[in-house]
């Protein structure tokens, strides 16, 4: 892989962590209307759909010849499993835990992801890019407890928090496996089986609240909502996470979720909803030159 296609690999994480960061202010206006199961799965659904239109206006096959299914379709249930086990653990976390202590759970994963990405793909993480990652938790973790050294210290691991890290460990596993699952397929076909299959799960996980929610009558604000999170933070950041995890270093790709309490910080701003303590701003900026550091960072 050239330096082209790496650099394509970092910048398309940079507009990930960007789409993830917009969608909690979206996901806000919408959770407390809808059961988040029913909002899930029904978003992997569309964004399957959506996916498929791709396909079908790019001229990517979704299979080989008149094949109904891909080769090999448990590859696909294996990475949608992975992804539907984070989500599922997400949701029921947050209903006995604070989203601070799932965030600080949260940056354990590129940590994880590292460790996966030795065992699936024997990839070498060097001493600076194990450095690089922990500054930049660090930095995170500051970002995510708003520089209050009492709530950081006073943090305690719950049931909550317990499961969260088991959604954490399976997105860890996530990207290094699509690199080893995927055989040569196109970025969008392989996206759109890993969707569907993700869709699959979910839906049978939140099949009583999808029957119980009144798809026609809901607010406005929760189709607006669930079209953002459907295009922008389910379709197309399973793309860039596919494309950049073909193309970079497991550990690489899950740092940038460092980022998102950065841009958070940044879009909170800029929409007038006031900036932070130059305390907690230094944090993400610590994130951010660590992150940077990571991305020249020599690979296995």
């Amino acid at each position: 892989m050239d330096g082209r296609e790496k650099l394509r690999g970092h910048l398309a994480m940079i507009l990930f962590s960007m789409l993830i960061a917009a969608s909690f202010s979206f996901g806000a206006l919408a959770a407390p209307l809808i059961d988040a199961g029913a909002l899930s799965a029904s978003r992997f659904v569309l964004a399957s759909i959506v996916m498929a239109f791709i396909a079908y206006f790019t001229r990517v096959p979704l299979t080989q010849g008149k094949r109904l299914l891909p080769a090999k379709p448990y590859r696909f249930l294996i990475l949608g499993s992975l992804m539907g086990v984070y989500f599922v653990t997400m949701f029921e976390a947050l209903q006995i835990a604070s989203p601070v202590s799932t965030g600080a759970v949260f940056t354990l994963m590129p940590i994880i992801s590292a460790g996966f990405g030795v065992v699936f793909l024997a990839q070498r993480v060097s001493p600076r890019m194990m450095i690089s990652l922990t500054i930049a938790a660090i930095g995170a973790i500051w970002v995510i407890f708003r520089g209050d050294l009492d709530a950081l210290l006073s943090f305690n691991i719950g049931k909550g928090e317990a499961i969260f890290f088991v959604g954490v460990v399976a997105h860890g596993a996530y990207a290094p496996l699509v690199r080893r699952l995927n055989q040569g397929e196109p970025v969008v076909q392989f996206s759109f089986w890993t969707l569907a299959a993700c869709a699959l799960c979910l839906s049978i996980y939140a099949i009583y609240g999808i029957m119980e929610t009144d798809w026609l009558n809901l607010p406005a604000v929760v189709y607006w909502a669930g079209l953002y999170l459907t295009i922008f933070t389910t379709a197309l950041t399973f793309f860039l996470l596919q494309y950049a995890s073909l193309r970079l270093p497991a550990s690489k790709v899950m740092s940038y979720g460092y980022l998102t309490p950065s841009f958070i910080i940044l879009i909170e701003g800029v929409s007038g909803r006031g900036w932070v303590n130059p305390s907690v701003a230094f944090g993400a900026l610590v994130t951010v030159l660590a992150l940077a550091v990571l991305a020249f960072a020599k690979e296995g």
